[in-house]
């Protein structure tokens, strides 16, 4: 039987409405084919509830999504909120959508997910490239700068939106409300993608999450740094600058009509447990981290990526100083039981949320440890990733790059012709 070990129901209308599904002798005639039944499949169903005809009727007679999303709109302080269970991508492609019409610029930071890049394609937006500052001690992205927005807003003052991604993947944060006040200054809003910062502004060592600081919308993946199932996200937005109901009408041509009544639950759940027990677990998790990380300073040649301008709850390692291949630190620590969220030659990082114990993380760092010096070597120069640096030359609109005809090239040959695909993180 379903379980609700926080005693969080009372505060989450749609975790409660799933709860109520299983607590009920029911013999469905709707969706799902699998009618509850875990003998035919196994329990990869164990949980399956949809929206419409199980967490609420097919005539939405109880509401139980709208007042979902209006506790989620009234703890990030934004106007509106919706769910969604396609992700930061569906989210992302969404606000593509609702802020611009086809044929309009709209200023992009490079490094943007690739969702809001086919974003651009689905809505025929051109884009107006800016890139992040680098750290050229780490090599690593350290935001778009305010004065980069402003330049490119002057240069193009038709552009009818600014769409940043912050916190960057590797945890590095920039200056949201410098960007916030770029683009207000010219009369456009501000979106950003953050999709790792669901947990930002929950506790006091943590960084404002956008809404906070202005911008006018923000994506964020209940999945990543929260207790949400996979797929679950959130669209937050103000509606001075953003139309609702245009939103509403790019959320919907966009989802799917059948959304996974258990993910939008845990997307509640997780909201309820933000709201009350937050600071709580992401204190916990934060001083794990800040331990791993005094750990990891002892290594030889590692540099551990600090400071106030870094996610407390991400550890960053650079392991060029070691000689270390990060891929081979990977396979270690898999062989270990302990994925981390990426690694290449030069960079590892590793995610911890409020899901993560003092025990798991201190082993980790004693893991990540033992793995550099048994694979340590003669030390190498920072390289940073291309997508940090490279200025994309704009031939034709995303859009209509997307739907010409194409033929595949070696990468040699490839300089000088049109990308037909995206070369995006």
């Amino acid at each position: 039987m379903p379980t609700d070990p926080r005693g969080l129901r009372s505060d989450a209308p749609l975790f409660d409405a799933w709860l109520t599904f299983h607590e009920q002798a029911l013999t469905p005639f709707t969706i799902p084919g699998h009618k509850q039944r875990h003998d035919l499949v196994g329990d990869v169903v164990a949980g399956d509830v949809p929206l419409y005809a199980g967490l609420d009727t097919m005539k939405l007679t109880t509401g139980v999504l709208l007042d979902a999303e209006a506790r989620a709109a009234q703890l990030w302080g934004a106007d509106v909120c919706r769910f969604s269970t396609g992700g930061a991508t569906h989210a992302n492609q969404a606000l593509a959508l609702a802020v611009a019409g086809d044929g309009d610029q709209v200023v992009v930071s490079r490094t943007l997910h690739r969702s809001m890049l086919l974003g651009l394609v689905l809505a025929g937006l051109t884009p107006v490239w800016v890139r992040p500052e680098v750290d050229a001690a780490t090599g690593l992205p350290l935001g778009v700068a305010p004065a980069t927005v402003a330049a490119a807003l002057a240069e193009h003052p038709n552009a009818r939106a600014v769409f940043v991604g912050d916190p960057s993947y590797v945890g590095t944060v920039g200056d949201v409300a410098g960007l916030a006040d770029a683009a207000h200054h010219h009369g456009v809003p501000l979106i950003v993608d953050a999709a790792w910062a669901a947990h930002f502004g929950f506790h006091p060592d943590l960084p404002a999450h956008p809404m906070a600081l202005g911008a006018d919308a923000m994506v964020t993946s209940a999945h990543k740094t929260l207790p949400a199932w996979s797929q679950a996200a959130i669209i937050l937005a103000n509606t001075e600058r953003i139309d609702a109901s245009r939103l509403d009408a790019a959320v919907e041509a966009t989802a799917t009509t059948s959304p996974a009544g258990a993910i939008l639950a845990s997307i509640d759940a997780s909201r309820a447990l933000l709201a009350r027990d937050g600071e709580a677990l992401l204190g916990t998790a934060i001083a794990a981290t800040r331990a791993a990380r005094d750990h990891l300073r002892q290594v030889p040649g590692l540099t551990v990526v600090d400071g106030p301008h870094v996610d407390p709850a991400k550890l960053i390692l650079v392991l060029s100083g070691t000689g270390a291949d990060g891929n081979a630190i990977e396979q270690d620590l898999l062989l270990a039981g302990m994925p981390v969220e990426s690694a290449d030659r030069d960079v590892l990082i590793a995610i911890v949320s409020l899901a993560d114990t003092v025990e798991g993380v201190t082993r980790l760092a004693d893991a990540i440890a033992a793995s550099v010096e048994r694979h340590r070597s003669a030390p190498r120069p920072v390289v940073g990733a291309a997508s940090y640096s490279v200025d994309p030359v704009t031939v034709m609109p995303p859009r209509q790059a997307f739907f010409s005809a194409a033929t595949p090239v070696p990468v040699e040959d490839a300089v000088g012709r049109v990308s037909a695909e995206l070369t995006a993180p």
